[in-house]
């Protein structure tokens, strides 16, 4: 059995990524790794251009590293679980759906990086207005969570649709991590 699970949350803004992290590691006792761009923008302003998002690419990478050897090192229980909110393939929307053009570090990466999991979230929760997000209209939400499918279907990790209220959500994806761990 591997000893750890990689579980990602994807999918447009405004789809309760963060939430589902937070209560998945909750609900498993165990961590998740925030969206690096988020802290990034925050703190280096929220204007950005193209190589902002590799550096942001980079800084994810980083940062998801350091949250899965600290899971390794304060987990007892096996398969540990890490629960990651935002992944290469985000990177690579923002960059298409932003320049139409993609790093090659970010390309380079979706081929490298391993995970057991993507909990591809719905738009159909109500947007909630942030200062770091762009598209709050519902056909632009449509369209990139159609992208997000789309990758997802063309790609050998399995995944699942979140969509639904927070606690139809988390159940969801309750229902597919144990799967996942009773199929290891």
């Amino acid at each position: 059995m591997n000893d750890m699970k990689k579980i990602v949350a994807i999918g447009p803004e405004s789809t309760g990524k963060s939430t589902l992290c937070s209560l998945l590691a909750s609900h498993y006792n165990t961590s998740w790794c925030p969206e690096y761009a988020r802290s990034y923008l925050l703190s280096h302003g929220i204007a950005y251009n193209y190589d902002d998002l590799l550096t942001i690419a980079r800084g994810q990478v980083a940062l998801e590293e350091a949250y899965i050897e600290n899971a390794k090192q304060q987990s007892r229980a096996l398969p540990v679980l890490l629960f990651v909110d935002t992944d290469m393939y985000v990177m690579k929307v923002w960059c298409e759906y932003v320049y139409h053009k993609c790093h090659q570090y970010i390309l380079d990466q979706i081929t490298t990086r391993q995970y057991d999991l993507y909990l591809l979230c719905n738009p159909d929760l109500p947007w909630e207005p942030d200062v770091l997000r762009e598209y709050p209209d519902e056909p632009a939400r449509i369209e990139l969570y159609g992208i997000y499918k789309k990758l997802l279907l063309n790609q050998n990790t399995p995944f699942i649709e979140i969509k639904g209220n927070y606690t139809e959500r988390l159940q969801t994806a309750v229902n597919a991590v144990d799967n996942l761990i009773a199929h290891s």
